[in-house]
């Protein structure tokens, strides 16, 4: 139930994130899910894309900083308090999120939340065992 993510550092200045999805853009890779954080100085730019490898390869050798993280993409029932179940399992179970995005799927009735935990296995067992959905790597990079 992993998920690999692109985390990109970039340094905060016009035209560098372009660059990126130049890249991506020519090597044949679609995003799938983003989230930038910046700095007055640098910024993260994690990705899920379509091709990990190529996309590790390919803005690697175009003078990125590239690394991959392990990250968990659950199904929240887009409705109220879909969210706040899933954080408060997760809380009593002492699970830190360390930080969470999110897209929504075609259909609309679900929303994706990619999850970065500070005990990845941990999570995974806690959300398997109270039937809580997730969306395995390979479904998700050809979403």
């Amino acid at each position: 139930m992993k998920v690999d993510q692109l985390s990109i550092f970039l340094e905060n200045r016009a035209g560098r994130l372009a660059e990126v999805t130049r890249i991506l853009s020519e090597s044949g890779v679609n995003i799938r899910a983003l989230s930038l954080a910046d700095t007055s100085d640098f910024g993260i730019l994690r990705l899920i894309v379509s091709d990990f490898d190529k996309a590790k390869e390919n803005l690697k050798a175009g003078g990125f900083t590239v690394g991959r993280t392990t990250v968990v993409a659950v199904k929240v029932q887009d409705q109220p308090g879909g969210l706040h179940n899933i954080l408060d399992m997760l809380r009593d179970a002492k699970i830190n999120v360390e930080y969470m995005y999110a897209f929504v799927t075609q259909t609309g009735a679900d929303a994706i939340i990619i999850f970065r935990f500070d005990r990845t296995d941990q999570a995974i067992e806690l959300l398997q065992k109270n039937s809580i959905a997730m969306v395995p790597g390979e479904k998700l990079y050809k979403m």
